[in-house]
């Protein structure tokens, strides 16, 4: 049988289980090669031989999705994987359009075909966009069931920007661990919460490695706690899936690609935010869950939020900072230092654009909905210099943050700042004490 060619679409992350799982050691197929989309400057590079396996002694290359079209024909692929998320359903089906146009198949894989089995129980996290509050949901999860005795080792979903071969298997226990792996601002969004909760995660590029590794760590492990990405369905076989939405974004849950997939997966779908959405948006989404999942247990939830001065939002000029992410691909229009602004008393939100610097200036262009927000972009050294740059030349009173990280101590900021940090409350019942009940039994 005729040997297939595969290119794998990706984003530095799913692509790369993908391979692993599906394509690593399967000789009727050949990938020849990665593309990237989404996040900047992680194309030409690529997959090293030692993460590939035998049957890539040279490792395989990683090019810009903008050359898909030509790739296919120049390397005669028969197939294209598309492996990354967050994504409407119009985009895929425009890639589709383009690979099937160029002559090669699309494929989309599944849960049955990528889905690792743990020896441990496995809660999983997803969401059907970035930017619901997956982490502050397992920091809730990881507060109830090691209030019940039980050791919790958490896995982030993938976001290897450096180097791949270094960031085989990455273990997080310290803040000095963020340090030691060279993390750039959007690795430490999402790992420095939990070990400032007295967590251990570990995220990287084999996610067998790193399951196992998770399974034997000499802290001891009862619980594998998958804490996914973007809108991802989990690496790992879960027997739990909780799966959260946002009613600021109404109708998504069933728009955006592999979103709804997680919550047609999900045992429990938390609607988060209730506290600042508003109602029809709230009803919009309950609807859609009942539509599309209505086996599934609902949780209401707010997004708390804890300002640690307030004193330098009210009535000043403030400019505002959010994670990065949640306002590019994740199309947010509000985050918890805008919310903080509103209740706070801030006599006015400073457009940065105007004041924009280097790849800051690059993101807005890409982006331009993101109106007058910062991304705390920070992929690589130099959007952290520009992003710096950025938040020194703009003129305003003071800075509210809204990153899940201390921006401050990786960044200089020569402003007064507030930083906003949040995390999940249920609201009346059942809660997640109720719903993990039958789990942790």
């Amino acid at each position: 049988m005729k040997q297939r060619r595969v290119i794998i679409i990706g984003a530095a992350g799913r692509d790369f289980h993908n391979f692993n799982t599906v394509y690593r050691d399967n000789p009727a197929y050949e990938v020849v090669a990665f593309t990237a989309a989404q996040i900047p400057d992680i194309a030409d590079r690529k997959y090293p031989a030692s993460l590939a396996g035998s049957l890539y002694p040279q490792g395989i290359p990683i090019y810009e999705q903008e050359d898909l079209a030509s790739l296919i024909v120049e390397l005669a692929a028969d197939e294209c994987v598309f492996s990354y998320s967050d994504v409407p359903y119009t985009a895929v089906m425009e890639v589709s359009a383009l690979v099937n146009a160029a002559g090669a198949d699309f494929t989309l894989l599944g849960p049955k075909a990528t889905m690792l089995k743990s020896t441990k129980p496995v809660i999983a996290v997803g969401a059907v966009r970035t930017g619901c509050g997956k982490s502050q949901t397992t920091r809730r999860i990881t507060e109830v069931l090691n209030a019940h005795g039980l050791k919790v080792i958490s896995i982030r979903h993938p976001m290897p920007y450096g180097n791949l071969e270094a960031q085989k298997v990455q273990r997080f226990a310290t803040i000095e661990d963020l340090t030691l792996h060279q993390c750039t601002i959007e690795e430490m969004e999402e790992y420095e919460p939990h070990i400032a909760s007295g967590n251990i995660i570990y995220a990287g590029v084999d996610y067998e490695a790193i399951l196992r590794a998770a399974e034997n760590d000499e802290c001891g492990c009862d619980v594998i706690l998958w804490d996914g990405g973007n809108n991802d369905f989990s690496f790992y076989e879960p027997d739990l899936m909780i799966t959260i939405v946002d009613p600021h974004r109404p109708g998504h849950e069933l728009s955006y690609y592999p979103g709804e997939v997680t919550l047609r997966l999900a045992d429990v779908v938390i609607i988060n935010k209730i506290d600042s959405a508003d109602y029809e948006g709230i009803q919009a989404v309950r609807a859609n869950i009942e539509k599309v999942n209505p086996r599934a247990i609902v949780v209401d939830a707010a997004s708390t939020l804890i300002v640690d001065r307030p004193e330098v939002i009210r009535n000043k000029s403030v400019l505002v900072v959010e994670d990065g992410p949640t306002l590019t691909h994740g199309e947010m229009k509000i985050g918890a230092g805008t919310v903080a602004a509103r209740r706070f008393g801030a006599a006015h939100i400073v457009d940065p654009r105007p004041f924009a610097v280097g790849k800051l200036t690059e993101t807005f262009d890409i982006y331009p909905k993101i109106g007058q927000l910062l991304p705390a972009m920070g992929y690589g050294e130099q959007q952290m210099k520009d992003l710096a740059a950025t938040i020194e030349q703009t003129v305003c009173d003071s800075v509210v943050i809204g990153t899940p990280i201390d921006l401050s101590r990786v960044i200089e900021i020569n402003k007064d700042c507030a930083r906003v940090q949040y995390d999940l409350q249920e609201i009346g019942t059942p809660t997640l004490e109720d719903v993990l009940a039958p789990f942790i039994k």
